[in-house]
């Protein structure tokens, strides 16, 4: 199974705009899943370019290091209407054989055979439970549980009752995604019943994301009181940080609600994230900028220093 492969059970969660081939590059190699969004390849012929160089360069690492091989890698798929690219990326996804998708904003039976014709996995993510009976009917293999607090689009349910509601009838693999930057926070996601951390927020505060200086260090300046949850940005209810929406000169406190079907992944949806910065709750434990590499390497401390002290119990 492709969790036995991981030195740390987390998964980089795709992060829209900031996640490039370096990022998950330096992710997998630590020992941890690294994804990136097809969407951020721009234009989309450079999907091509950028899974060959994660492929080409993570079976080279193999190839050095049979002792200690990379994680598989992953990428996400947007199944909403408004993506009019996901056959083409589903297609370059094909060609290099994906080891495992993760979709987003709906869950596509057809998408799920694709991916299960190439030798490939599918993870969906759900913000409850009807959601994610629907996605596992339609193929998919397991679950990400989008709790309350997690970074971008995000749902409100509490981690401890999501995860117990979706355990109750799947006994298949189970991400937690939501307010997670330590490895205590991946050791308590395990003890609530799920199978590995989805953590994205902590990433964005590395040296290979692509996100400005300013941005990081709001990541490591901020708290959860500095994130704001609202629909209007993209349509979709998410956690964005509050010095970026102030400093675009809107109230943080005074947003209107955006009418789902207005959301769009095109070109023009990026100014939403590149100018409103996306983070989650759990920003609080992000205290410096450094690489992807040394941040896998801290969670994996504190994830061993955490068993230690349940142990010593």
């Amino acid at each position: 199974m492709w969790l036995s492969k991981l030195r740390l059970p987390v998964v980089g969660a795709p992060l829209f705009i900031i996640s490039n081939p370096t990022l998950v590059i330096a992710q997998c190699q630590a020992g941890i899943v690294g994804s990136m969004p097809a969407l951020n390849a721009r234009p989309p012929a450079l999907l091509d370019e950028w899974l060959a160089e994660v492929t080409e360069t993570l079976a080279a690492y193999d190839r050095a290091h049979p002792e200690a091989p990379a994680a598989p890698f992953a990428i996400n798929q947007i199944m909403h209407k408004s993506n009019t690219r996901l056959d083409h990326d589903m297609a370059m996804a094909a060609k290099y054989k994906v080891p495992i998708t993760i979709t987003s904003l709906g869950a596509r039976p057809e998408v799920n055979q694709a991916v299960h014709g190439w030798g490939g996995i599918v993870l969906h993510d759900v913000i409850n439970t009807v959601f994610a009976k629907k996605a596992i009917e339609k193929g998919a293999d397991g679950l990400i549980a989008v709790a309350a607090g997690a970074g971008g689009h995000a749902g409100t349910k509490s981690p401890f009752a999501l995860i117990q509601e979706l355990r109750t009838w799947f006994h298949g693999p189970i991400g937690l995604s939501g307010a997670i930057s330590t490895g205590a926070g991946v050791l308590a996601a395990q003890a609530m019943g799920a199978d590995f951390a989805y953590i994205g927020s902590a990433f964005i505060a590395t040296d290979e994301a692509v996100a400005s200086m300013a941005y990081k260090q709001a990541i490591v300046d901020g708290t959860s009181d500095d994130i704001v949850y609202s629909s209007y940005f993209t349509g979709v209810h998410g956690n964005y940080l509050k010095p970026s929406i102030l400093a675009a000169g809107m109230d943080p406190d005074k947003l209107p609600e955006k009418d789902p079907t207005a959301m769009n992944f095109g070109a023009t949806d990026a100014k939403a994230w590149k100018d409103i910065w996306g983070a989650g709750q759990g920003i609080g434990g992000v205290t410096k900028v450094q690489p992807a590499g040394e941040l896998v390497a801290q969670l994996g401390r504190e994830y061993r220093e955490a068993r230690e002290r349940l142990l010593a119990t």
